[in-house]
Parts: structure tokens; C-alpha cells; sequence
């Protein structure tokens, strides 16, 4: 699409502050430890959360960030629960695929209850692929770039993954940056109303979410990801060879 090199190697692109890490944290922090360049995309500044405030969320983004080992994070703020696939929000996403030019996108799955994060699922869909068209907001000046694919995160159990990454040695990590979103989740001194994400059974899921995309592949902690698209495998040998303990 262009001569220019990616800048990213991966961008995790969300509805709100805290969606990234509670879904792919892990992932991330394998691949930084891998060398590859991450960033995040936020879409919302989480305002319509029932707790914390847009200061309070965007410190704590900035502190899982740091914690992740970030390239770079950016919130584009569409506004949360207001979150369109429109004309506007679309050109916001193609501006920012252009600039940070990331090769491979994670973002969420399309068939969520949460209309935030069903409407990221298509407009990113959407947005990468009229980033590589040449006329799309030419007059902007940003050259065209278009990721080389995507994958989807935080489906039901119902969804079978296309792939698990093996995040065990990065689990204690991952959920300190899930802990930095310290407004979003249980606190007995908040003072704060009280929703589904600060009940403490909410984050029991998410560990047993990873336990069982890690049992499914043999490890203690996995994520899972869909792909939507046929993958391209230069090595079957290696994407199908598992590792000898399990036989053990």
C-alpha cells in the first residue's frame, strides 16, 4: 500500500480504557517481550461507566500502559455508549491506522451484547480496509495503509477460537495492568454505585475465562482469538506442533 514501513506491529483497538487488558493483556505483554512494537487504540474515554471519571480512567490507561510495555496509546474519545459506525468515527480510525501504520489488528467480536463493543467490531472492520484506499480522505494528506488482518477477542464460550496464546508467564503481570483500572472493579471502601464489573465474582470470570483457554491447549492461562478471514501458514509443521510435555 505504501513504501513507507509499519510503525506498530500490533494495535489492540477497544470501546473502553480497561477492555484491552482485561482480554488480551496477556498477549500483548508476550509479544513486547518478543520485541514487537504495541500500541492500544481507545475509542471512549469510558465517561458513561457507572464509576470513576474521564481523569480518573485516563491515568489509569496510562499507568497499564506503562505496565504493558507500550509503544504508544491513543483514545480517540467517540464517546462511550454513543459509539456509531458512521462516517465521522470511521475517518477518525482510518487517520489513526494511517499514522501508526500497524501491521496486524486485535479488536473486538462483532456479536457482543454491549453495543460498544459490537459497533468497534465493525467499524474497525470497516476502517481497515478503506485505509488502503488511495481517494478515502486523500485531501487529510496521511498515505494509505491497510493491516494485513484481524483478529477478534472477548467472544463467548459458544465461539470456538481460531487460535490460543499461551500468556502463562505473563499472567501475574497482566492483571496488574487490570488492577490499574483500579475504579472499574471491586473496592469495599467505594463509596461509588455498584455495577456487574465492580462485583467481585466479575473478575473470578476472567480468570476463569484464561484457566479454560489455557486448559484447552494445555497450559494454565490462555487468550483466545477468532479470525475471520483463511490464514495464510508458511509453517504447518511448526503451527501444529505442540509442545512434548503434553504427551508426557
Amino acid at each position: 500500500m505504501t513504501s513507507e514501513p509499519p510503525q506498530l506491529d500490533i494495535l489492540a483497538i477497544a470501546a473502553h480504557p480497561d477492555d484491552v487488558e482485561l482480554s488480551v493483556g496477556g498477549t500483548l505483554l508476550k509479544l513486547a517481550a518478543q520485541g514487537y512494537k504495541i500500541g492500544i487504540l481507545d475509542l471512549t474515554c469510558g465517561e458513561g461507566g457507572t464509576r470513576g471519571t474521564p481523569e480518573i480512567r485516563a491515568a489509569e490507561a496510562t499507568a497499564a500502559a506503562e505496565i504493558l510495555g507500550l509503544t504508544v496509546r491513543e483514545n480517540l474519545d467517540l464517546g462511550d455508549s454513543h459509539l456509531w459506525v458512521n462516517e465521522d468515527s470511521r475517518v477518525q480510525v482510518v487517520r489513526a491506522l494511517r499514522r501508526l501504520r500497524p501491521r496486524v489488528l486485535f479488536t473486538q467480536y462483532w456479536d457482543d451484547p454491549h453495543p460498544d463493543h459490537a459497533h468497534t467490531s465493525q467499524l474497525v472492520r470497516e476502517a481497515a480496509h478503506v485505509s488502503g484506499l488511495a481517494k478515502y480522505d486523500a485531501d487529510f494528506g496521511l498515505p494509505r495503509w491497510r493491516p494485513s488482518g484481524i483478529a477478534y477477542f472477548l467472544f463467548s464460550r459458544t465461539v470456538a477460537p481460531t487460535f490460543i496464546v499461551d500468556i502463562s508467564s505473563h499472567f501475574d503481570r497482566k492483571w496488574q495492568a487490570i488492577y490499574a483500572h483500579a475504579s472499574q472493579f471491586h473496592n469495599p471502601q467505594s463509596n461509588e454505585p455498584q455495577s456487574r464489573v465492580s462485583t467481585p465474582q466479575f473478575l473470578r470470570e476472567m480468570e476463569a475465562r484464561d484457566r479454560y483457554f489455557g486448559a484447552l491447549i494445555g497450559g494454565e492461562y490462555g487468550e483466545g482469538f477468532f479470525v475471520r478471514e483463511a490464514l495464510n501458514v508458511d509453517d504447518p509443521v511448526a503451527l501444529l506442533t505442540r509442545p512434548m510435555n503434553l504427551y508426557s
